[in-house]
């Protein structure tokens, strides 16, 4: 009986340990993307592996209505007009779409050029730019629709307005806004996934152990929808770069972690 209660509460520390430290060593979580008519179930699952370009590594993830995110926009054309993108689609100049670096294929964003006050809505099927600051490359013509084939490259916002290249209300989006995009005050938008738990309060554990360490880093908990399931994600955000985040990894180390932006 002694032998059997030894085995009983090695079970219950297990268990616990599991489920309120386990999930913070996972780097991917693992979905079922829905197939749409631009984009195959098989080219959803590998475009959001984890991949390197020019020895960098990026980590693609899912989004939610109303996120937004900062930065710079260039366009393509002629030069990949009748190629294949990143979903296995015929690259077309002349249509509204556009290329990043980690959100999920047809997800709906509108553009803002910050310059000018111009906007576009477009599709993402393509990964990159893969240059540095740069956070979305439009097609031609939604490039055109902002001033970026007379300006180049210009600042701008980019926001989240749906998937699987369907718009979701207005109504719904100023909602998502109000209820779960928080103000922030940070030094940019990069940061450092530190844990994910499926139970919200493994997530409280990880960011009171990482709350009031750093003067320059704050953690916060996001809440994310995966297959239907709440899953809670930990982030240490306020770093100036990607290269100081990747340093930050190191020194702490943080083999676990991953770098993010938001």
């Amino acid at each position: 009986m002694k032998h059997l209660s030894h085995l009983f509460i090695l079970f219950i520390y297990l268990f616990f340990s599991l489920l309120f430290s386990g999930c913070s060593q996972k780097r991917e979580v693992v979905v079922k993307p829905k197939a749409t008519k631009y984009t195959s179930t098989a080219r959803h699952k590998a475009t959001m592996r984890s991949y390197k370009v020019r020895g960098k590594r990026y980590h693609p993830t899912y989004v939610e209505v109303g996120q937004v995110m900062r930065g710079i926009s260039s366009w393509y054309g002629p030069n990949f007009h009748g190629k294949h993108t990143s979903n296995g689609e015929v690259y077309n100049m002349h249509a509204r779409t556009a290329a990043h670096k980690t959100w999920p294929m047809d997800t709906m964003v509108r553009v803002n050029n910050l310059q000018n006050g111009k906007s576009t809505i477009v599709r993402i099927n393509d990964r990159g730019p893969f240059v540095r600051g740069r956070i979305i490359d439009c097609s031609y013509t939604a490039g055109k629709e902002i001033g970026l084939d007379k300006m180049g490259i210009a600042k701008v916002t980019i926001e989240v307005l749906g998937f699987a290249g369907k718009i979701e209300s207005s109504s719904r989006i100023s909602s998502k806004k109000k209820t779960e995009t928080p103000i922030r005050r940070v030094l940019s938008n990069f940061g450092i996934q530190v844990g994910a738990f499926r139970q919200r309060r493994g997530a409280e554990i990880t960011k009171r152990r990482y709350m009031g360490r750093y003067a320059r880093y704050t953690p916060e908990i996001k809440r994310f929808n995966v297959d239907g399931q709440h899953l809670y994600r930990v982030w240490l955000m306020g770093f100036g770069s990607q290269e100081e985040a990747n340093d930050f990894k190191k020194i702490h180390n943080l083999p676990g972690a991953f770098i993010i932006t938001n």
